[in-house]
């Protein structure tokens, strides 16, 4: 079995999707993402609520549809930037996971994504959490390739856009300056 043939296995039987052409640029709408699902005891954790880790997971896969569906190739998750969880996601409820990219680097994409919980009886909407995260493409040889750019469609997006890469850039100056003060690690392998 050859490479790409491996590396593709789980999709339909066939030749492996085309990738994304990466000269023409894609706008935010055509990558972006919902999915619901109904809170049920599987996910609850000891308070009777919807366990984070589970919410986690959901962010994961929302945001990863979304990766792929900008550069249409496999992708894997290379950070979670921020999780902020603002309230409990209750059982019963229908938990609405909305993603859509706001930021393309070259092999990176980082996805906006915002939870709500929705009372399925009142129509209350309630938002539980917001996170970034950050995902690369992958080519055939599993290492990281080039992905399409993203297009504002409208001056909102244009500043959305704008607000992503100063917080990457932000992001970026932070890091670098924890390397400078973070001590050497021995490896714990002999």
């Amino acid at each position: 079995m050859a490479q790409r043939e491996k590396f593709w296995l789980g999709t339909p039987p066939g030749p492996p999707p085309e990738p994304a052409d990466i000269s023409k640029p894609k706008t935010i709408a055509e990558s972006a993402v919902t999915t619901s699902r109904p809170a049920t005891l599987l996910d609850a954790n000891g308070h009777g609520n919807v366990h984070g880790g589970v919410i986690m997971r959901w962010i994961d896969e929302t945001a990863a549809m979304v990766a792929v569906k900008h550069c249409r190739r496999p992708v894997v998750t290379a950070r979670i930037d921020r999780l902020d969880f603002l309230a409990p996601a209750y059982l019963g409820h229908l938990i609405n996971i909305h993603a859509s990219l706001s930021y393309v680097g070259r092999t990176s994409m980082q996805v906006d994504v915002l939870v709500t919980g929705e009372d399925p009886m009142t129509g209350e909407i309630r938002k539980i959490c917001s996170s970034d995260v950050v995902f690369v493409a992958l080519g055939e040889d599993t290492r990281p390739t080039a992905v399409p750019p993203l297009a504002p469609a409208n001056q909102e997006e244009r500043e959305r856009m704008e607000r992503a890469r100063i917080r990457r850039e932000h992001l970026k100056r932070i890091e670098e300056e924890l390397k400078k003060d973070e001590p050497a690690f021995p490896s714990p392998l002999p």
